[in-house]
């Protein structure tokens, strides 16, 4: 069994854009997302994000840039952060459901002063409220309309008219086509992976209070390279994932997106969870990767519909996100016929940590082995200091080559959580059996300030 120093000894981080450019020059022809049913190839997102970069690198977007993204899960959110990544700028993931007063806060704390969103009334107008208190100083909006099959598009032009905001005509807010027209020739500057941070993922830690996870290159790129060995029965070029969870969260941006695309999967998003739409979704596209939370399973366990639909072509399903019940696993895996492993992470390991084996040999109630290049300790809840006997209870702690950089501009919350040998303490209290299957038994409360 490959220790944790041998797999980072022999793990090679790169630039999260490389794995974009990657599977573009191997399955370019192959469909890399279905919206509502319209399908890009590898080679048409290809494209767009160069000529997204192009645009974005006219407005001013090169490294040190932080560019927020308030989307829901379409092609646009997955064309503007590979565009963002090849330039060098940060991204800055932004919930579409906060409120005013929560996207103005993350804005302000993130330094973001260009932001990426929908033409939809129930988002922009939020975020047009947050530039007008000149926190922003540019939107850049998309359309709805421009990402919808032919007939489903004339449908929203006439039926949704009222749902679509008024843009202004003014240098405040650049439209997606304009932003197209700078043409494709990018030239990708110099990226730091062990320092350059790609994502500002926020977190409220156990307190309530936003801080902002620093996730480099390497951390992300770690991550990916860990989810591909945990997937390892997935072919290339062959898998279809259910993107369902939003792509705004780690979970869903590295094991739902960053995945997908470095194994040249089509992702078949969806811009909320709509039960019927999932299960159809599953049915029609013969979803095979299916990453999920705890919710969205037992949804799917309690319907009636369910008899309408086959969900057999899952093969490998991950819940994350929350404790799995051990009664939620059992009854998704009668009705499937597929494994659900129960996975654990935090966005301060972008995220994921330990996972089960996607296999007959998952541990109901627990959250499984660390991924590989994760090592782990714990230590006494009274006495950070003093490591405890394996088998017996106590904080976990993790260390790995996806532990973040630290929390932005929060160097006191840096130092609590993150000790100097590199261990990230998780708050979470557990112990670990001789199989090296960890169990989550209980939660410190207030430990990350």
């Amino acid at each position: 069994m490959t220790t944790a120093e041998e797999w980072n000894a022999a793990f090679t981080a790169r630039p999260v854009h490389e794995y974009l450019d990657n599977t573009v020059a191997a399955f370019g022809n192959r469909p890399a997302a279905d919206f509502m049913g319209r399908v890009w190839t590898y080679k048409e997102l290809g494209a767009m994000v160069d000529q997204t970069a192009a645009g974005l690198k006219a407005m001013g977007v090169k490294p040190g840039v932080h560019v927020g993204l308030c989307l829901p899960n379409t092609p646009y959110y997955t064309v503007f952060y590979f565009a963002i990544l090849k330039l060098g700028a940060t991204v800055v993931n932004f919930n579409p459901l906060y409120v005013e007063r929560e996207l103005a806060f993350q804005a302000r704390d993130a330094d973001v002063r260009i932001m990426v969103t929908m033409d939809l009334k129930v988002i922009y107008d939020k975020v047009e409220q947050v530039r007008q208190e000149k926190i922003l100083d540019k939107i850049i909006v998309c359309p709805m309309a421009g990402i919808l099959p032919t007939v489903k598009k004339v449908l929203f032009s006439l039926l949704k008219r009222k749902e679509v905001a008024d843009i202004p005509n003014d240098s405040a807010h650049i439209r997606f086509a304009d932003l197209q027209k700078h043409g494709r020739t990018v030239s990708a500057p110099s990226i730091d992976i062990e320092e350059d941070i790609a994502v500002i993922q926020y977190t409220g830690g156990t307190t309530g209070v936003p801080k902002g996870a620093m996730l480099t290159h390497r951390n992300l790129s770690a991550n990916i390279e860990q989810m591909k060995a945990i997937f390892f029965e997935a072919e290339p070029g062959k898998e279809k994932v259910l993107c369902v969870i939003p792509f705004f969260h780690v979970f869903a941006m590295t094991v739902g997106q960053n995945l997908a695309v470095v194994l040249g999967a089509e992702m078949v998003m969806q811009p909320r969870f709509e039960l019927k739409d999932v299960l159809a979704g599953v049915a029609r596209k013969k979803v095979t990767l299916f990453p999920g939370v705890p919710t969205i399973f037992t949804a799917i366990n309690n319907s009636p519909l369910i008899k309408n639909y086959d969900l057999t072509s899952i093969k490998l399903c991950l819940s994350g996100g929350a404790p799995l019940p051990v009664e939620v696993k059992e009854n998704f895996e009668k009705l499937s016929g597929c494994i659900l492993a129960e996975g654990y992470g935090l966005t301060e390991t972008s995220p994921c940590a330990c996972a089960n084996p996607l296999s007959r040999d998952s541990r109901a109630g627990s959250i499984g082995r660390p991924v590989p290049g994760t090592e782990v300790r714990f230590v006494s809840i009274e006495d950070r200091k003093t490591e405890v006997p394996k088998g017996e209870k106590g904080e976990l702690l993790l260390h790995g080559p996806q532990v973040m950089k630290g929390y932005w501009k929060r160097d006191d919350a840096t130092q609590d959580t993150i000790e100097p040998d590199g261990y990230l303490h998780t708050g979470d209290v557990g112990y670990q059996d001789a199989d090296g299957f960890i169990y989550l038994v209980d939660r410190i409360k207030d430990l990350i300030l």
